[in-house]
């Protein structure tokens, strides 16, 4: 009984490792200028396979406690940035997810974006560039406990 108990737990433990190594879950942004925290985003499975994010909290914001996005354009001008999704279109790709496309709510401008799970799942690499990967910034997001 006890070999049996001990086999399931050795078969569970990658699971639980590959399930901490996606991006799935919630996570603190932290800005790469200022190093403070922005804000928790939920990446979850879209309808479609792909990943996305969405803005659970706002925790800290230049234009108050309640930010709309005034330089976004289309269904996105002037809409709350709580709740709003940012992240969309991710698919893995080998150790990462890309494809997609990230919002950044204070400038309104959209980058194709790349998201690495990195220090065993505890955070997350963020690359949000134009064009090449090289032209762009990194912020590196901490998981939510």
């Amino acid at each position: 009984m006890r070999t049996k108990l001990f086999a399931l737990l050795l078969l569970a433990l990658p699971m639980a490792a590959f399930a901490q190594a996606t991006p799935v879950g919630s996570w603190t942004t932290v800005d790469d200028k200022t190093g403070k925290p922005k804000s928790v985003v939920e990446i979850y499975e879209a309808k479609d396979g792909s990943l996305a994010g969405r803005v659970n909290e706002v925790l800290q914001s230049d234009r108050g406690p309640n930010p709309t996005c005034d330089k976004c354009s289309g269904e996105r001008k002037n809409k709350p940035v709580k709740g709003m999704v940012i992240l969309w279109g991710i698919r893995k790709d080998g150790g990462s997810w890309a494809g997609g496309q990230i919002l950044d709510p204070a400038t309104g401008k959209i980058y194709s974006v790349k998201v690495t799970p990195i220090d065993g799942g505890k955070k997350l690499e963020v690359r949000g560039f134009m064009g090449f990967s090289l032209l762009g910034r990194t912020q590196t997001w901490m998981r939510q406990q």
